[in-house]
């Protein structure tokens, strides 16, 4: 039996919603796609968590996240999306972290 990872199956089932609304989306709909990727260090302050926090519900390591506030590399596709609806519902991340 295959143990996976809860953070993995989040994203993924996450993935899987932005994409079948998408498929849904009617042209007059605003898509998650076609919202911007807030910068991660403002949307980390808007949703009031510390860096180790937000690090655990983006599924990452902290030096990732300082690297990504120090825009020294990107966040990946898969961390965009999440970022994209942690921007849409702030307590999300709070909800991940119980």
């Amino acid at each position: 039996m295959d143990i996976k990872d809860p953070m993995v199956e989040l994203l993924s089932s996450l993935e899987q919603i932005v994409l079948t609304r998408d498929a849904q989306t009617s042209v007059s709909e605003i898509s998650l796609n076609q919202v911007s990727v807030p910068e991660p260090q403002r949307l980390r302050e808007m949703t009031g968590m510390q860096v180790d926090e937000f690090a655990r519900v983006m599924g990452v390591s902290v030096s990732s996240v300082k690297s990504w506030e120090a825009q020294r590399t990107r966040p990946s596709a898969t961390a965009r999306k999440l970022m994209k609806l942690l921007q849409a519902n702030p307590y999300l991340g709070r909800q991940l972290l119980e």
